[in-house]
């Protein structure tokens, strides 16, 4: 798939494959890169028509891909782990260099996308455009009425008061309780920092629902590409959503 519009030539350095954005620059600051015969600089955008040259060699756009991997407890969200933990990009076993949209913790599980497309992928996981995120979040005790008003109503934390909520209870045994929780942001932690405010810590956390994708029968630890219908579906989010922040002039 190539550009329509121009993008930044650190993203576009990073889609096809070359390095990561940071590395991107650091290539642009040496004087690798050219655009048209011309040294690039940071700032620089390209289109398809353009020609981007690393160290000579003319850099093609990969064709784009995109992944729905059900992430098991214990997996890093990061292509890369210090600590040689297992990543999602490890799981998910593509030639084509992909990236998570956004993050879920280490010992949380469930639907997590992965893709080459940084434009698509920046609208899915930027809170300011609000797309919805759906968990299901084990917590210890039972929350009541009060508790669960508190999470749709938002709630005070280090970083601010967190947007409305949606929540309700799925089931509970008298010692702990699955609520379901729906997002518009995208804080780090969020869930867990706002159960834990409440006074109902999280044992366990799996998020079942990214946008309009669900994981249906996708087993633990495995992944899939999306279907043409899924990807139209996301598509389509995240431009009702950009329309609906320019509006509201967020």
């Amino acid at each position: 798939m190539r550009y329509g519009f121009r993008v930044r030539l650190n993203a576009y350095l990073a889609s096809a494959g070359v390095a990561s954005r940071r590395r991107a620059e650091e290539l642009i600051r040496a004087g690798r890169v050219c655009v048209n015969g011309e040294p690039a600089q940071l700032a620089t955008r390209v289109r398809d028509s353009d020609v981007v040259e690393l160290d000579g060699r003319e850099v093609l756009p990969q064709p784009r891909t995109y992944a729905l991997l059900n992430k098991p407890a214990g997996v890093v969200t990061t292509a890369r782990d210090p600590q040689g933990r297992p990543t999602v990009v490890e799981l998910v076993g593509q030639g084509t260099r992909l990236f998570p949209v956004g993050r879920l913790d280490c010992d949380t599980t469930g639907a997590l996308l992965l893709t080459n497309d940084g434009m698509l992928a920046n609208r899915l996981a930027h809170p300011r455009y609000g797309v919805e995120k759906v968990y299901e979040a084990t917590l210890a005790g039972e929350p009541d009425a009060r508790a669960l008003e508190r999470l749709r109503a938002g709630v005070e934390l280090a970083d601010g008061m967190t947007a409305p909520a949606k929540a309700r209870v799925l089931h509970g045994d008298g010692r702990s309780t699955v609520v379901e929780i729906t997002l518009r942001e995208g804080r780090k932690r969020q869930v867990k920092r706002m159960c834990r405010a409440i006074g109902f810590p999280v044992e366990a956390l799996h998020r079942s629902r990214y946008a309009s994708i669900v994981l249906r029968e996708l087993p633990v630890g495995a992944w899939r590409e999306l279907t043409a219908a899924e990807l139209a579906s996301l598509r389509s989010a995240a431009a009702q959503r950009l329309l609906a922040a320019d509006r509201s002039g967020a």
